[in-house]
């Protein structure tokens, strides 16, 4: 019989025991806190996200995701080394926000659209904020400046870029998923029998397609809600019971050596934990302190995501066989990158900056569902539409070196 090693559940469970300790001794502040969690869920989450999952739902029944990947192929393997079907993830990640993209990356796995390696690159570049989030929750909620949205814009989504330039080596000994094989005609064409094909699979009608979307999409909503809610009340009682406080001297000493002001600690430790509790306290922060150092921790923390977004995503991959820590390398890599882009860019940024450069007045920070309704379409439209040109880009300047390589290569 094989020696099994117990230490991780002996820690897990003395780790357990604690938090229930400390809600015991602290029933007032973890009870506050789980209001507040539920107040994120419902105000800000729930309508940001469960129309995303729907829709997304619908469009794998109904093949259009299929569409875009024959259309994306030849510029998406090329560039980040994944099946073209990975630009809709991409552009429905960035668009939604997470963990949308995780979502999707284990239904394309079980339907064997993206082999385990391909979906770690995915899902670790994918897994973002969405605009409506970063600019009305982040920018003007917490910070009170919408001009900030455009630098946090720039930090966060080019980060992204960046790491999926980064982990397109990960996994380099793996072998691809198969594309679609070349047929005579244009690509479109292909990409329209694709979307059939994949109608023709699936099978369901639309009432069934619909009622099946709403039913697992509430139910992923109340995952996503009651892991929110957890750690908002961890977070609390553990803060409560001072135990939280060998964790902001680590803190403290990393964010000395950076040259950021200690003060931001609370703000790091909250969003380590959870991404809108540690913006919050960013935004929240003495007005004393530099404002790109702020806006900087903003950016980690967006980038970061929190550890509630990391159990969403763990639990969305349970049923796959992706890995975690992939995923966790990357979205610390992420927080780095993002913070270091705002300090670059701050400077160079500040004459785009003016208190009349706020280019979303009607958002309204606290009706969320309306000003959602008001800002996803042209907002959504403007996230695929650069996504989609940044690839383009990235994919052109690849058949630009590859071309001149080949050349070269001919004349020897």
């Amino acid at each position: 019989m094989p020696k099994q090693n117990f230490t991780p559940a002996l820690l897990m469970s003395f780790v357990i025991i604690g938090i229930i300790v400390c809600l015991v001794l602290f029933p007032h502040d973890g009870f506050q806190a789980a209001l507040r969690g539920v107040s994120i869920w419902w105000d800000v989450l729930f309508p940001a996200l469960f129309p995303f999952f729907v829709i997304s739902e619908i469009m794998l029944g109904f093949g259009i995701v299929h569409f875009f990947g024959t259309l994306l192929d030849p510029m998406m393997r090329p560039v980040f080394r994944i099946p073209g079907i990975g630009g809709f993830v991409m552009a429905m990640g960035f668009a939604a926000g997470y963990p949308v993209a995780a979502k999707l990356t284990a239904q394309l796995w079980e339907q064997k659209l993206v082999n385990r390696e391909e979906g770690e690159r995915l899902v670790a570049f994918t897994t973002s904020s969405d605009p409506i989030f970063l600019i009305g929750a982040v920018s003007i909620g917490f910070f009170h400046d919408a001009t900030l949205a455009f630098i946090l814009a720039i930090a966060h989504y080019g980060g992204s870029f960046m790491i999926g330039l980064i982990m397109r080596f990960h996994g380099r000994k793996a072998l691809p998923t198969p594309g679609q094989p070349r047929e005579s005609g244009p690509i479109w064409k292909q990409a329209f029998e694709t979307m059939h094909n994949a109608r023709i699979r699936d099978g369901r009608s639309l009432g069934i397609l619909l009622s099946e979307s709403i039913l697992h999409s509430l139910r992923l909503m109340f995952v996503v809600g009651g892991l929110v809610v957890f750690f908002s009340v961890v977070l609390e009682v553990l803060t409560s019971a001072q135990v939280m406080n060998v964790f902001y001297l680590l803190i403290t000493s990393v964010l000395s050596i950076t040259g950021l002001p200690h003060e931001l600690s609370q703000a790091v430790m909250n969003g380590l934990f959870e991404v809108t509790l540690g913006a919050k306290a960013a935004g929240s922060a003495p007005a004393s302190m530099a404002l790109s150092s702020k806006v900087a921790i903003g950016a980690f923390i967006l980038s970061w995501a929190g550890m509630s977004v990391h159990a969403q995503i763990v639990s969305l991959l349970s049923h796959t066989n992706m890995r975690y820590l992939p995923f966790l390398f990357a979205r610390l890599l992420h927080g780095i990158l993002s913070a270091a882009i705002v300090l670059l860019i701050w400077e160079p940024m500040q004459r785009f900056r003016s208190p009349q450069a706020v280019f979303l007045p009607h958002y309204e920070a606290n009706s969320p569902v309306l000003s959602y309704l008001k800002l996803i379409f042209p907002i959504s439209a403007m996230v695929f539409v650069g996504a989609f040109a940044v690839i383009m880009s990235l994919f052109l300047a690849y058949s630009l070196l590859r071309l001149v390589y080949e050349k070269v290569g001919g004349t020897r």
